[in-house]
């Protein structure tokens, strides 16, 4: 049986409804600014293709995690794009799958459960990624003892936590046979403290905590990667990322080297380079938001009326 074909105008009309772009904490700025004019193309094609709402939640999550082993297998400015381009993807079939589910009437709390977890598999690979597009930029693995990753997998704990801790919400107010939203709109969502509100309105004003969000993340390796390539940082093996080494003659005075023939990797262990680039510094900027943004918003849920 041939799927059924719906236009333009029914996907605009049932699968984005009035209000749909002012959802609070639901609508990501870019789908307002221009995600939400591509994904009904989009939409249209893959219901087209016969392919289900929640078909489309699966490829969305494969980009995601596809942009992170893009980002972590790769120290240059085309991996970087790449990554981008997959976000972006990523980014229109989050927008399409709901959309598809509305025209089609086919919304399922699995589809819930698949969008939901998508993200988090997504935000995760992409902090992990960075963490090993920092790694690779020392030529090996275990150079430098490995910190790099390390702080890349703890700034995705951190942001997978947040995620937690805003879904846990609803779970303890469902075992508590409340409604998922508190009522009181905003006002339920501001710390009871004056000094935890003003802090709270603080830090959503200047919006650090965006910087661990796979939309604004990847752009943010794009620019790192630019960066780096222009102010020629740091000075490493110039190569897709683990498969390539420097020979030792082009290393620089005072540094000591050390080389797996058997990997076709080499390891600096010296000082003598800078060890420091644009997106090392981005990988720690990741790591120190996540982790203060996940005790910051912890107490700023505790402090709510979110559980009362």
């Amino acid at each position: 049986m041939p799927a059924r074909s719906y236009s333009l105008k029914e996907i605009r009309e049932k699968g984005q409804p009035p209000g749909l772009k002012e959802r609070r904490n639901e609508e990501h700025w870019a789908g307002r600014l221009y995600a939400r004019s591509v994904s009904p193309y989009l939409t249209w094609l893959l219901l087209r293709m016969g392919l289900s709402p929640n078909q489309m939640t699966y490829l969305m999550i494969l980009c995601g995690i596809g942009a992170g082993v893009v980002f972590g297998v790769g120290t240059g400015i085309a991996s970087a794009v790449v990554g981008v381009v997959l976000v972006q993807l990523y980014l229109v079939l989050d927008c399409s799958d709901g959309e598809a589910a509305r025209v089609t009437g086919r919304t399922s709390i699995t589809g819930v459960f698949l969008d939901r977890l998508g993200h988090y598999f997504s935000e995760v690979s992409i902090l992990i990624g960075l963490g090993f597009r920092a790694q690779a930029q020392a030529g090996w693995i275990f150079a430098e003892g490995g910190w790099w990753v390390t702080l890349g997998v703890a700034a995705a704990l951190g942001a997978a936590l947040i995620k937690a801790e805003t879904d846990n919400v609803v779970v303890a107010r469902a075992k508590a046979g409340l409604p998922a939203d508190p009522e009181g709109g905003d006002r339920a969502l501001r710390p009871t403290s004056t000094w935890l509100a003003l802090a709270r309105q603080a830090a959503s004003l200047l919006k650090f905590h965006r910087i661990i969000g796979a939309i604004e993340l990847s752009l943010l390796i794009l620019v790192a990667a630019i960066l780096d390539k222009v102010l020629g940082l740091p000075d490493v093996p110039d190569s897709l990322g683990w498969f390539g080494y420097a020979p030792y003659e082009e290393a620089p005075n005072g540094v000591d080297i050390v080389s797996n023939e058997a990997y076709g990797s080499t390891l600096s262990i010296g000082f003598g380079s800078p060890i420091w680039s644009v997106t090392r510094g981005l990988t720690v900027a990741v790591f120190a938001v996540a982790v203060v943004q996940t005790l910051l918003h912890f107490v700023s849920i505790v402090a709510s009326r979110r559980l009362k």
